[in-house]
C-alpha cells in the first residue's frame, strides 16, 4: 500500500511561485513532480513527471520503507539570453511513505519521454493463500466423544 505525505505549504509555495514568476526549485525548497499510482495486479504502479531532466541527474533511494526520488533541470548553460521562463527549473523531489506489503527489493524503474515509472510488486507474505484445516479424522473424533 501507497501512503501520501503531504506538504501543505509546498503547494502554497507552489501556487506562490506561479503567480510571483519563480520557477526554481533549490535544495531547501525542491520543485513538485506531479504524480500518478495504482494498482495494477500483483504490482503498484508509480508515474511521476519530471520532462527536461536528464536520466543521469535522477536518484532513487530507498530507506526503510520511504522511497525518495530527486532530480535537477538545469537552466542551461553557454552564451544565451532568456527570454521567457515558465518551466521549472532546478531541484525536484518527492518522498512517499511504501507500505509493508510491497517488495522493496524488487523495485523497478525506468525513464522515457519525461515519465519516470517505478513498478513495485506486492511482497509474498501480503498476497492471499488458502489455510488449510487440520484436524483428526470424524472416526477419530467419535472415538474420542465414546471414550
Amino acid at each position: 500500500m501507497l501512503l501520501r505525505t503531504t506538504d501543505p505549504f509546498r503547494d502554497f509555495d507552489r501556487l506562490a511561485g506561479q503567480l510571483l514568476g519563480a520557477g526554481l526549485g533549490t535544495t531547501n525548497r525542491p520543485a513538485v513532480m506531479p504524480m500518478d499510482a495504482w494498482r495494477q495486479g500483483e504490482q503498484f504502479v508509480l508515474e511521476l513527471d519530471i520532462p527536461g531532466v536528464s536520466k543521469e541527474s535522477i536518484d532513487i533511494d530507498v530507506e526503510r520503507n520511504v522511497l525518495t526520488v530527486r532530480a535537477e533541470r538545469v537552466a542551461g548553460n553557454g552564451d544565451w539570453q532568456r527570454l521567457a521562463s515558465e518551466r521549472t527549473h532546478g531541484q525536484f523531489s518527492r518522498q512517499l511513505v511504501l507500505g509493508d506489503n510491497l517488495d522493496l527489493e524488487r523495485i523497478e524503474a525506468s525513464y522515457e519521454n519525461g515519465v519516470l515509472r517505478l513498478v513495485i510488486p506486492v511482497a509474498e507474505k501480503a498476497k492471499p493463500r488458502k489455510i488449510e484445516i487440520a484436524g483428526a479424522s470424524p472416526t477419530a473424533d467419535r472415538e474420542a466423544i465414546e471414550a
